[in-house]
């Protein structure tokens, strides 16, 4: 009983858990799951970075984890299917991930593991946060704002004198053979035309976004200031701009 997961089966709320939950039940149908079964298992994937496969796996073998979901006797078969914990997830939604949060906060600060102050700032590091960023490529890049620029500039009503739709994509896919192929001349050729089809689109649109009216004009003037940022920087520039969805990836 001197285990930690003993001990902190002892100090969690666990009667505020099944309260907070038991909103998400019917009387009607089929008993459900218990709950503390499933906050039990969601604790245990997420402390020891487990999948729902593995976490319903391991519990059948460790006791101290059958102790800790509120079994008085060992089990020996899977407590619930695996989808069961997604399933779990999506019914309790952020709030409910917050309240396990707070009940696990509770119990550190009742047995002295944590200590008020250290709750008055939270640290929190993303040195290695992922983000969905495709490889920065010039072509691509002076495509994908020109068809900003274009998509935006329709939606406020503006007509342009060409929105090289057709030839925008066409010659990303060129860019692309000729830098495969090792063909670097043919393929810096297509990048430069790239370049002058969005220098075009972008000197179109700054001389007709005046007539736009100003609550309509902050998202293509966004768009704007990206792709004079984008026609301007050099390759030996600092805080250069690669992705114009998240401009502050570097």
């Amino acid at each position: 009983m001197r285990h930690e997961l003993c001990r902190l089966a002892e100090v969690v709320d666990w009667d505020f858990l099944e309260e907070h939950f038991g909103r998400h039940y019917s009387e009607k149908g089929r008993p459900a799951i218990p709950i503390r079964l499933m906050v039990g298992l969601s604790y245990l994937e997420y402390a020891f970075g487990l999948s729902d496969e593995e976490v319903v796996s391991r519990w059948v073998e460790n006791p101290y984890w059958q102790y800790f979901c509120g079994e008085e006797f060992f089990q020996h078969e899977l407590p619930i299917n695996p989808s069961s914990l997604s399933r779990w997830r999506k019914r309790i939604g952020e709030e409910g991930a917050e309240a396990i949060l707070a009940a696990t906060v509770r119990a550190g600060l009742k047995v002295k593991a944590v200590r008020e102050s250290s709750l008055e700032r939270v640290s929190v590091d993303t040195t290695v946060q992922p983000k969905a960023i495709s490889h920065p490529t010039d072509a691509r890049l002076y495509n994908h704002a020109r068809e900003i620029l274009v998509r935006l500039s329709r939606k406020a009503g503006i007509s342009l004198r060409q929105s090289y739709s057709r030839i925008g994509p066409r010659t990303v896919m060129r860019a692309g053979r000729y830098f495969h192929a090792r063909q670097a001349k043919r393929g810096h050729r297509e990048v430069k035309k790239l370049r002058t089809i969005l220098g075009r689109v972008y000197r179109d649109v700054g001389r007709k976004i005046e007539r736009v009216p100003a609550e309509r004009r902050k998202g293509l003037q966004r768009a704007l200031n990206l792709a004079e940022r984008l026609l301007c920087q050099q390759r030996t520039d600092k805080n250069k701009l690669y992705s114009l969805w998240a401009p502050e990836v570097e």
